[in-house]
């Protein structure tokens, strides 16, 4: 597991998972970083499989970091936004992208599951994970392992969720640290990158 380290930032990395209403929600929270977010933020949105994405041009119109579609083998730097492609798993692994078509995951692949557990054992206590509006239970199980490693566990507030069932499930499924409405994710999470927040304040 990571240890935290008081040179550096707090956190390396920012994992998201949304499906149904995510482009639209994925949009607000990313729209909301500052350009100088010192972590990486690593997306999976639930997509037509069989589809070529543009999820991460249209965030980048209004997003103020580098977006881009994740490249297997990318190195995984801060500030930089990485939106798992259709039909592929979007893991980490030794700081770098994991790109994988292996088995799907509650019906779905990318695995918002898949992407948190790898997050979860690559940067431990340096790790944030976020569940946003979606139909099923994906991520929830992959969140409670992100707290259970010592990382922070937030949730879209399900009263503001387009489709409350995933922010739901992640609720039952682990103990998140905080639960907000959508509108205020993005500069919640800008304030525990920079350390203008720290986990003793929530």
């Amino acid at each position: 597991m990571a240890v935290a380290d008081s040179g550096r930032p707090p956190f390396d990395v920012v994992a998201i998972g949304s499906s149904a209403g995510g482009i639209e929600a994925l949009h607000i929270v990313t729209g909301t970083l500052l350009p100088d977010l010192p972590a990486a933020v690593l997306i999976v949105q639930h997509l037509h499989p069989y589809h070529a994405s543009v999820l991460a041009h249209l965030l980048g119109r209004r997003c103020p970091l580098e977006v881009r579609q994740a490249v297997h083998d990318d190195e995984i730097g801060g500030g930089v936004v990485y939106v798992a492609p259709p039909d592929m798993h979007l893991l980490v692994a030794g700081g770098r992208v994991e790109l994988s078509r292996s088995k799907l995951v509650h019906h779905s692949r990318p695995s918002i599951d898949l992407l948190f557990e790898s997050v979860a054992g690559s940067y431990g206590v340096r790790a944030i994970g976020v569940v946003l509006t979606g139909l099923n239970e994906d991520g929830a199980a992959g969140l409670a392992r992100i707290k259970e490693l010592g990382g922070v566990a937030i949730v879209e507030d399900p009263r503001t969720a387009e489709r409350s069932e995933m922010p739901a499930a992640a609720l039952a499924a682990t103990n998140a640290d905080v639960i907000l409405p959508l509108a205020e994710i993005g500069l919640f999470l800008y304030g525990l990158l920079a350390g203008t927040k720290t986990r003793t304040t929530f």
